[in-house]
């Protein structure tokens, strides 16, 4: 997801969608610590999708 489409979204969205990633970032490094994950670049996408994702939330939180 774009950073422009997340700073459309609200506050309520975001934080489902931080703890969506939460879990799948979880997910990937349970893989990657058994031998399943087949892409190691997921765990890194996922990260940045992350951060990005709390970034838009404090600056929501900062502008309200």
């Amino acid at each position: 997801m774009k950073i422009q489409e997340m700073r459309e979204k609200t506050v309520a969205d975001l934080r489902h969608h931080e703890h969506e990633l939460a879990e799948q970032l979880f997910a990937l490094r349970l893989q990657r610590v058994t031998g399943q994950l087949e892409k190691p670049s997921k765990v890194r996408a996922a990260r940045r999708e992350l951060a990005r994702t709390l970034t838009v939330l404090r600056e929501k939180e900062q502008q309200a």
